[in-house]
């Protein structure tokens, strides 16, 4: 299984944050780096695998467009959402997957091709309308994305740990490439998601407390 490190982007720094609460994100602090600086941030942790959120696009405030060519030199695969609404704004860059997420793009998966769909959700239904994530994964397991992800966008940084039987249905609805992001709480949890088959998780609130070792987001999987 891929282990994959989140960075949320903020104003020109990587920001943690928790519950999705987006307005009380401020820039991260971790043993693992000496600053939020993203590019420096990323030469000391030094992941294979990347996950990126741009918040200011995603919020229609902004965007770091300009700073992806340059993180994506640091990785080995950077997975981008910034907040696409269109296929008109899928970012082409080496070594970037572009990801579609629910929250901007709706309910309306058609129009796209490629990438990943991000299944985004809070309190077990998918934002912005309330559908089942379990109905939307059946819908993109017909459609041309290359892989889904489950974000948990209320588990974001509570390390509230995992619901298997909720997870062994998601990986019944889906037949391709799965990732889960939200509320992975150390490596138990992240042995369940591989016992249940998802291909990767997206981790940083446990790697930054030590719960998941350095060593693993350097490598990129879970042996």
């Amino acid at each position: 299984m891929d282990l994959i490190l989140a960075a949320d982007l903020k104003s020109g720094r990587i920001v943690h944050g928790k519950s999705g609460r987006r307005d009380e994100y401020r820039p991260i602090s971790t043993p693992l780096a000496s600053t939020a600086e993203p590019i420096r941030y990323l030469q000391e942790i030094r992941p294979r695998y990347l996950y990126v959120a741009d918040l200011d696009r995603i919020t229609g405030v902004g965007s770091h467009d300009s700073l992806v060519p340059a993180l994506s030199e640091l990785v080995g695969t950077l997975f981008l959402d910034r907040g696409c609404r269109s296929p008109d704004d899928v970012l082409v860059c080496p070594r970037v997957i572009n990801i579609i997420g629910t929250e901007t793009v709706g309910s309306d998966l058609s129009k796209f091709s490629g990438g990943f769909l991000s299944v985004d959700m809070k309190d077990g239904k998918v934002i912005p309308d309330g559908g089942d994530p379990l109905m939307v994964l059946q819908a993109a397991d017909r459609s041309k994305f290359d892989g889904c992800i489950l974000l948990d966008i209320g588990g974001v940084g509570t390390r509230r740990g995992l619901d298997s039987l909720f997870l062994d249905r998601c990986r019944v609805s889906y037949s391709g490439k799965l990732f889960w992001g939200g509320g992975v709480a150390g490596m138990e949890d992240l042995a369940t998601l591989s016992s249940c088959g998802f291909d990767g998780a997206i981790i940083a609130t446990a790697l930054h407390t030590g719960r998941v070792p350095v060593d693993l987001i350097r490598s990129g999987y879970l042996c």
